[in-house]
């Protein structure tokens, strides 16, 4: 599992990466959030670089392709694991 940092993407590469893999896979935005277990809106405000929205809604997405965003602490910011 990948975890990325909230603070190191950006909305319209998360759409992007979002928009890509689902595309991928075959899979409608309709299709895709069903399987994902999400609202279609989350789907589309995802792939539309939409900021307003739960980082738990985001994750379940993208636990989808073995992904999850979370914040960064400061350990992390200061290079301390």
């Amino acid at each position: 599992m990948l975890f990325l940092y909230a603070e190191t993407y950006n909305m319209s590469e998360l759409s992007e990466f979002v928009k890509n893999r689902r595309k991928l896979l075959g899979l409608t935005q309709e299709e895709f959030a069903e399987k994902a277990g999400v609202a279609l809106t989350v789907i589309r405000k995802i792939e539309q670089g939409k900021e307003n929205l739960s980082l738990s809604k985001v994750n379940q997405v993208l636990n989808m392709f073995g992904h999850i965003v979370g914040p960064i602490n400061e350990n992390h910011a200061s290079g301390n694991s």
